[in-house]
């Protein structure tokens, strides 16, 4: 396993939509636990192929509870609407408010080539549709109806 650079603010691969994955390899479970290694390094939640200059529809989650690795991700399934506040590892420094679905159920391809069904609430939801998201180009800031500065988030926490 291997740390990888994150593409951050500008970069135009951030931009680009992903292509599905047609056959899990060895390159393709090298990128899937490099990717888990690098999120975990950045104390991140979630991270898509694309943040890692990789072009391919594959994220990583880990929200403490839940850890997956999803590939094609498609959410089939959508209910509610939560609003709350996001970041990305790929937009440092930036905090926005974005209205997300409160439940998704998403279908994905495991690393064994299983097909995978998941629910998620909360941050979990949010979480699968930030990274899947990623994969078609749209960032958070694209969503958001108002972004905070990190400083006002932090002192509402005091």
């Amino acid at each position: 396993m291997a740390l990888r650079d994150i593409h951050v603010d500008d970069d135009p691969v951030l931009r680009k939509k992903s292509r599905r994955v047609d056959q899990i390899n060895a390159r393709v479970l090298t990128l899937l636990d490099d990717m888990m290694e690098t999120l975990r390094h950045q104390d991140g939640v979630g991270l898509a192929a694309p943040q890692v200059g990789v072009l391919r529809r594959a994220v990583v989650i880990d929200t403490g509870e839940d850890v997956l690795e999803m590939i094609n991700p498609e959410i089939v399934e959508q209910e509610g609407e939560e609003t709350g506040k996001e970041g990305c590892l790929s937009l440092p420094g930036l905090l926005g408010v974005v209205p997300r679905p409160a439940r998704v159920l998403a279908r994905y391809t495991d690393r064994d080539g299983g097909q995978r069904e998941v629910e998620g609430e909360g941050l979990l939801a949010r979480a699968i549709c930030h990274e899947v998201d990623h994969l078609n180009g749209i960032l958070f800031t694209d969503r958001a109806v108002e972004m905070v500065e990190p400083e006002e988030d932090e002192d509402e926490g005091e």
